[in-house]
């Protein structure tokens, strides 16, 4: 495996460029024979060029920001909707550009551009299911030490054995074995993977397999993630790492306080005949309410009433308060699909124009769900150290299910590292988990938190 691992990164960068070269060969055939001979003063080759070269460059960017480089890395359905979405956001993008350039609305002229992302979707079905077999055969899973608290162990073993393509536990150990036991088990494996483990434990075998550059997989405390925010200091010859511990910075609320309202107000105006076509389905199918509130808590533990569209039947909460299932009964018809579509969220676009939420940030729970997280994990609170969001990074990368410590881990990645950058591609990220039916999942029978 070693053997062509170092290449990996190589192999997936030609592959992602001989797809983006493809790509821009069939735009720049539409531009030369279509487009640029319908202007009344057709570009030269400079122009065409600069045209060309744009439409490489929206490829690139939007096709990385999706992850659609990482062959090997995602499974083969996840790959090619993060290639097409890269692509079709892409030719979105270019086709503005043309529009800006005839200076009209050419609606007898999109036609090229449905060629075109035909012509892509093609070509990136055929690319991976040329290069998912040879990724498969260089580069085969990995033997896996599983180092855990064992009543963690189904868990982690039932998430891991979904991608049987990256990894095979070879076995699992428990965590309060001793060291040099956990070291002889390290003997055939290629990586390590750890899992509520002690400090000291956890420092050791890390430096034990730096030293032997065998690959190790950590799951990060809370003060690993604080860590992660530090800024360098180099006040005098020993190295400190600074903790501010206040969420963002005056500057960061600003742009993003600006950010929130533009996006909210542009992104009611767009989704108006939607949301209006979602409040009449849900009005035909049982006559009940097209809207409900429900309060949640947002930054500081400040209260407010979230808005959103009623997937559940009227009064689905007059037995208390409790978590969507797998197979919830209390969800309509039409509730199943805007949960699916995430329609029923859009109401919080009110919210976010108001200043109780942010297009960007952790979930606003419950305050009985703090409560009761709390009780378990004291640090859930750390959450609120910043406004709650419409979506956030916990939504993309974690799953409705996910357990109350990993979303605040999650959550705490995204305070420790905030960007406005990162603000901007999580948005576009919310596009994908939007056509990501697992993000979506209830909690299991029988689980009591989400």
């Amino acid at each position: 495996m070693d053997k062509f691992d170092q290449y990996k990164r190589l192999l997936r960068l030609g592959i992602a460029g001989f797809e983006i070269l493809i790509e821009t060969v069939f735009f720049g055939c539409i531009w030369f024979n279509i487009y640029n001979g319908m202007m009344d003063r057709p570009f030269e080759n400079k122009g065409n060029l600069m045209m060309i070269g744009f439409y490489a460059f929206y490829l690139a960017v939007f096709i990385c920001m999706y992850g659609g480089m990482k062959y090997a890395y995602y499974r083969k359905g996840q790959l090619i909707l993060s290639q097409m979405l890269g692509t079709l956001i892409a030719n979105a993008v270019i086709y503005i550009q043309i529009i800006m350039v005839f200076r009209m609305f050419p609606f007898p002229i999109m036609w090229p551009m449905f060629i075109i992302s035909g012509a892509d979707i093609v070509v990136i079905f055929l690319l991976n299911q040329i290069s998912e077999p040879v990724f498969r055969r260089l580069f085969p899973p990995r033997r896996l030490l599983l180092i855990c608290d064992l009543q963690y162990k189904d868990n982690l073993i039932r998430k891991i054995s979904g991608r049987k393509d990256l990894y095979e536990v070879a076995r699992c150990v428990s965590a309060g074995e001793p060291l040099y036991r956990l070291k002889q088990e390290l003997r055939d494996c290629d990586a390590m993977m750890l899992y509520g483990i002690e400090e000291q434990k956890r420092n050791t075998l890390i430096k034990y397999c730096y030293e032997r550059s065998i690959r190790i997989y950590v799951a990060p405390e809370i003060t690993d993630i604080l860590l992660r925010g530090a800024d360098k200091q180099h006040s005098f010859d020993t190295p400190f790492l600074l903790l501010r511990n206040y969420g963002l910075s005056f500057e960061q609320r600003i742009i993003k306080r600006i950010m929130d309202v533009l996006i909210s107000g542009i992104l009611l105006v767009i989704a108006s005949p939607i949301m209006l076509v979602t409040a009449l389905a849900i009005r035909m199918e049982d006559h009940g309410p097209a809207f409900f509130k429900q309060e949640r808590v947002t930054i500081d533990g400040k209260k407010f009433f979230i808005y959103k569209f009623r997937s559940m039947i009227v009064d689905a909460e007059k037995n208390g308060a409790q978590f969507s299932s797998k197979h919830d009964s209390r969800i309509t018809k039409v509730g199943g699909f805007i949960r699916a579509t995430r329609l029923d969220e859009l109401p919080q676009l009110w919210n976010i124009l108001k200043g109780d939420m942010s297009i960007v940030g952790p979930r606003p729970e419950r305050q009985q769900y703090i409560e009761e997280f709390c009780q378990e994990t004291p640090e859930f609170i750390y959450r609120l150290k910043v406004k709650a969001g419409l979506t956030g990074y916990a939504q993309i990368y974690g799953k409705y299910n996910t357990t109350p410590l990993d979303k605040l881990k999650l959550d705490l990645m995204y305070i420790e590292t905030y960007s406005v950058f990162m603000d901007i591609r999580l948005i576009f990220l919310t596009l994908k988990i939007m056509f990501t039916k697992e993000s979506t999942e209830g909690v299991e029978d029988g689980q009591n938190h989400a």
